[in-house]
């Protein structure tokens, strides 16, 4: 195959590419680029792969940096942009199921293809766009097939990250994984402990937000890669078929929204859903979205009717109760949260007309507990409309809350 018209991203590469290959090397695009210019999809980061050793690489550019030399990797800089030039090699010894023990340069683009985790990423392409495949990745590509290159088991115990990946590809590519590599993957399923929990999560979140999650999460559990991985166990199985039936055709379109609707599905309540985040190393703002996101569902859920205290609780996160909602229930109108959100009187505790500095200058209140208890019933009173935001008659009710405290 030949790509007549390379797309701007491989143009903008192309000087380095030719600069290597002109010094009398092989130097390729390689990888994910390679795949997602055919499948018409964004190209993100476009990697070279050479038979130039890195200190050879080093000496054709002036500015260069070592990201990963040991392994064969060095980063070229050209006007502004960074290119990853990866010798080819080949990898041995992987105590780890990570990373290897020994990476040997080789002058073999065949050599250093035959190592990589499926056929659809072992395509290369030249300067003038011809595709090397050398693995039936096309063929592939045509019929939507997440393949291993040679024998999945022995891909799996390199990296078994890879596990992770094919499911992940199968969801977001809408591709099927080959039967034999689906085995394998059941097969190797507890290596998946081997891996760091951070990376597991990675390939998991792209693979709930996957235009084919369903057939990601059914995966997943088909294969048994769900025992592995922190807080969900042989009785969470079904919840993830579960989980699959409900998403059917419909994408979740970011992380807060693919991790809430995840533990909707769970059933997990407050105090759960926060150790379940924490345990698969989520940063606190995710945390917090999803488990107040989780908190206004379940009430949702439990009731015909919330109240404007619950939908200021959640905040500008009503974006992703709407999207899990309109997921789970077929009915769901999100106009409705969406006009009572935006018809609340103050959406931050910093639009009420009065501070507690201000309730002490009045002389009302001195600083401690009752100051904070009085703000609070102001907030509630005014979100439920029962009392103007207006200054002078917060002034007023705080005064009438002081003399209530009293008595």
């Amino acid at each position: 195959m030949h790509i007549e018209s390379l797309p701007s991203e491989f143009q903008k590469a192309l000087p380095i590419l030719t600069t290597i290959v002109e010094a009398g090397y092989e130097a390729y695009f390689v990888g994910g680029s390679v795949r997602d210019m055919l499948l018409g999809k964004a190209i993100h980061d476009v990697d070279i792969a050479t038979s130039a050793y890195p200190s050879e690489i080093k000496a054709l550019f002036e500015k260069t940096v070592d990201t990963g030399i040991e392994h064969g990797t060095v980063m070229v800089l050209d006007h502004g942009a960074g290119y990853e030039i990866t010798t080819f090699r080949t990898e041995s010894g992987y105590t780890d199921y990570r990373r290897p023990d020994e990476v040997i340069f080789v002058r073999d683009l065949r050599e250093d293809l035959k190592r990589r985790d499926f056929t659809i990423n072992a395509l290369a392409m030249n300067k003038t766009g011809e595709i090397i495949d050398l693995f039936d990745g096309l063929l592939d590509l045509d019929k939507k097939v997440i393949k291993a290159v040679g024998n999945p088991s022995e891909r799996f115990h390199e990296d078994a990250l890879r596990m992770m990946r094919a499911i992940r590809f199968s969801a977001q590519l809408d591709f099927v994984i080959e039967d034999k590599t689906l085995l394998a993957i059941n097969k190797e399923a507890p290596l998946l402990e081997k891996i760091a929990i951070e990376r597991i999560n990675v390939e998991f979140t792209k693979m709930l937000m996957g235009q084919a999650a369903a057939k990601g999460l059914f995966a997943f559990t088909k294969t048994g890669l769900y025992k592995y991985v922190p807080n969900i166990n042989i009785e969470r199985e079904l919840d993830l078929v579960a989980a699959g039936l409900a998403l059917k055709h419909k994408q979740l379109m970011t992380p807060a929204v693919a991790w809430t609707f995840l533990i909707v599905q769970l059933g997990l309540d407050d105090k759960r859903a926060k150790l379940f985040l924490k345990q698969w190393k989520h940063g606190n703002d995710l945390i917090n979205m999803v488990t107040s996101a989780n908190h206004f569902i379940r009430l949702y859920k439990r009731q015909t009717m919330v109240t404007n205290w619950d939908l200021y609780q959640l905040g500008n996160n009503v974006a992703i109760v709407n999207a899990v909602l309109a997921v789970i229930m077929e009915d769901f109108d999100e106009n409705e949260l969406n006009k009572r959100y935006d018809m609340l009187t103050i959406k931050t505790k910093r639009e009420l007309a009065i501070t507690g500095a201000a309730l002490i200058k009045s002389g009302v209140v001195k600083p401690g507990p009752l100051m904070g208890k009085i703000l609070l019933q102001l907030e509630q009173a005014v979100v439920a409309k029962t009392l103007d935001n207006n200054a002078a008659k917060l002034l007023a009710q705080a005064q009438v809350i002081v003399e209530g405290e009293s008595k």
